[in-house]
């Protein structure tokens, strides 16, 4: 089991930590921009491939002088080589036992985003815990228990209403069966819808883009029943490379693309 934990401040940024440990099913997307403004994409730790998180037909990792990568999709091109075919990535989840357990971050009202999490997004709320000696209350909430699910968990900090998320964060990724239906929950709600519901450009994917009472983005991503709907978070980084190292050797699993 692998915990990653950021820079030692209280309030920022905001989202605190990854834990890791057996049977992983839930992917990771790294992006970063080089200098010539290219975005590049990284995406480990499920059992899909990343073609098919984003109803893409094809997806190539292509690599530069080394030191970035990009990648490159197309909705009618013929499926393109990727550095793990999809045989390969089952056989890897066969084989490997390790999971993420929940991901970490912190809101200014509590009750207000749980509220928000299982009225609007159908999660459910696993377990509560105040610790008054220091100054903050947990909450766990996700689509199944934690023991087989990936899992959110809230903290609040006494006093404290408000955080700079920052630029790292970019967004959940939940599946779920009508994008269009679950957004006009949200929006019943007065939850904030930022990309109304559409195909994913290049794709066939239907999608939307919206933020809990915090400002924590959330991808709406419309897929067949799943046994694990809380299914990617996307980080930025500044360096592509590095970080796809340190998570091949340290923390989860080989990247898909």
């Amino acid at each position: 089991m692998v915990r990653i934990i950021p820079m030692a401040s209280s309030i920022r940024p905001s989202l605190s930590s990854l834990r890791f440990t057996a049977t992983s099913r839930i992917g990771v997307s790294l992006a970063s921009q080089n200098p010539s403004r290219k975005l590049s994409l990284y995406h480990f730790g499920s059992a899909i491939p990343q073609s098919q998180c984003f109803g893409l037909k094809a997806s190539k990792l292509l690599r530069g002088d080394g030191s970035s990568m990009a990648i490159s999709a197309a909705g009618n091109m013929a499926q393109a080589s990727t550095n793990t075919s999809q045989e390969n990535a089952l056989d890897w989840v066969k084989k490997d036992k390790r999971r993420m357990l929940h991901v970490v971050y912190r809101v200014g009202d509590l009750d207000r985003t749980i509220k928000f999490y299982t009225e609007c997004l159908g999660m459910k709320l696993l377990r509560k815990r105040d610790i008054p000696e220091e100054r903050y209350t947990n909450a766990f909430l996700g689509y199944g228990p934690e023991d087989s699910h990936f899992v959110i968990e809230l903290t609040y900090n006494y006093g404290v209403d408000a955080y700079d998320i920052g630029s790292g964060f970019g967004h959940f990724g939940i599946a779920v069966d009508d994008v269009a239906k679950t957004v006009e929950l949200i929006k019943a709600k007065g939850g904030k819808v930022t990309r109304e519901p559409g195909p994913v450009k290049g794709g066939s994917t239907v999608i939307a883009f919206i933020e809990d009472p915090d400002g924590y983005k959330f991808e709406l991503l419309e897929r067949g029943p799943t046994p694990e709907p809380l299914c990617q978070v996307m980080l930025r980084v500044g360096d592509l490379e590095r970080s796809i190292n340190f998570h091949e050797e340290v923390s989860v699993a080989p990247y898909f693309s």
